[in-house]
């Protein structure tokens, strides 16, 4: 009864605290989201809105303020785009969330204290982010007798608000077309399909003895990690039709916890009265170690693919600045290819910088650590084979300025040899 007492408590505190600033400025009620229901990052920025009560306007890129006002100010057309109560403009789920924190008040941060939990976090919102994207894309654009119906009719509702049939089709067309072109980017070729779809059932089994345990990913509510792994687990593996049968079918616990992600409420009833806090004493579990050996054996060696192309593109272009646009132009997110093994199989991505902003989320919270606490989470690290991402390091540091990647300052290069 007390736990869930305090669970009640934590919930109405939360939306008493998202309703009135920390500096008494007024409410927060006045948040604009331009955001898609099948959007991979829209749902992580959404998530956090539900779960923590805050109130928000969701609109459609298809509506013409979105052209009009956004793409302008932004310089690209992206979602999600939060629109605060003053007008700011803020772009990238990173820069939301981080925004959105620093209204809680007195409530805990989605950003762990205690050193395990806190670099951990980073790790698993390195991966959830970016290393599941391979499945999300391919789960959505190569079952298309089962998809293609209901993502027509999703596309399209949320890019053409009034137009006709044709109309509605051209654009998803056109969509499609651009979506599909990305998966190849991110790695899924025809000759990996099923290893791809055998790694991520590997997931769906390890994130569900995981959530045996506890509700959200390191304990009793949600950090930055669980708001990571929204993005593919709802945008796209538990909304079209093809992942989301896998998903009820083979992964009811993760099928859960996507429904718990959604809500304000806390929504754990079976697991009785859990106590709303993270893992007693920085702990990392058993099922959390399954998980993070398994982010080592399919994500340490594509991430350090990524570093040295990276860094392969700075030794060709040795005069950016400081400040400069990553790629020249907020649309250019890819830079040029790199190739590695996975799975005993070749595999070819493109280059994605922002890659390396994540990584190095990772690498600060480590480094914001005292001695002692570093040693303890460097050997954690190294248990589960994942401890050079503390190290992996491209000759520049890439940075978010002004809604956009942009180069850093030098920094002395690490690869794994």
């Amino acid at each position: 009864m007390m736990a869930s007492m305090m669970t009640e408590h934590w919930i109405w505190s939360l939306r008493l605290a998202t309703a009135q600033s920390s500096s008494g400025a007024g409410p927060l009620s006045a948040f604009i989201i331009y955001a898609m229901p099948g959007s991979l990052y829209s749902a992580k920025a959404r998530s956090y809105l539900r779960k923590n009560g805050i109130e928000y306007v969701e609109r459609a890129p298809g509506d013409p303020r979105y052209d009009a006002e956004v793409v302008p100010a932004i310089g690209r057309w992206i979602i999600p785009v939060l629109v605060t109560e003053s007008g700011e403009l803020i772009q990238d789920t990173v820069d939301i969330l981080d925004y959105l924190d620093r209204q809680r008040g007195s409530l805990p941060s989605i950003y762990p204290e205690t050193p395990r939990h806190r670099v951990v976090s980073h790790v698993l919102e390195m991966f959830a982010g970016e290393g599941l994207l391979r499945p999300a894309m391919h789960y959505r654009w190569n079952f298309d007798e089962a998809n293609v119906p209901f993502l027509e009719q999703d596309f399209a509702g949320s890019l053409v608000l009034r137009g006709d049939s044709d109309a509605r089709k051209a654009v998803f067309g056109f969509a499609s077309d651009r979506m599909r072109k990305a998966t190849t980017a991110f790695g899924v070729a025809p000759e990996l399909l099923k290893p791809i779809e055998a790694s991520y059932a590997e997931f769906l089994s390890l994130l569900c003895s995981h959530l045996d345990g506890s509700p959200y990913l390191l304990g009793g509510r949600p950090t930055v990690a669980d708001y990571a792994l929204m993005g593919p687990m709802y945008g796209h593996l538990a909304r079209d039709p093809a992942p989301a049968q896998l998903m009820k079918q083979t992964a009811w616990r993760a099928w859960r916890w996507v429904e718990r992600m959604n809500t304000a409420a806390d929504d754990s009833s079976e697991y009785g009265d859990p106590d709303p806090t993270l893992f007693a004493d920085d702990a990392i579990p058993d099922t959390l170690q399954a998980l993070l050996r398994y982010i080592a054996e399919e994500y340490l060696a594509e991430i350090a693919a990524l570093v040295s192309g990276v860094d392969q593109w700075l030794e060709e272009n040795p005069d950016v600045a400081v400040g400069e646009t990553v790629g020249g132009t907020p649309n250019r997110r890819f830079l040029g290819d790199v190739s590695f093994m996975w799975r005993s199989q070749p595999m070819t991505v493109s280059v994605v910088p922002y890659r390396i902003f994540m990584l190095q989320r990772i690498q600060d919270a480590f480094e914001a650590l005292g001695e002692a606490d570093r040693m303890v989470v460097r050997s954690d690290l190294a248990k589960v084979g994942l401890e050079e991402v503390l190290d992996l390091k491209a000759r520049r540091r890439v940075e978010r300025a002004e809604n956009r990647e942009v180069w850093g300052v030098e920094q002395v290069p690490f690869l794994i040899s």
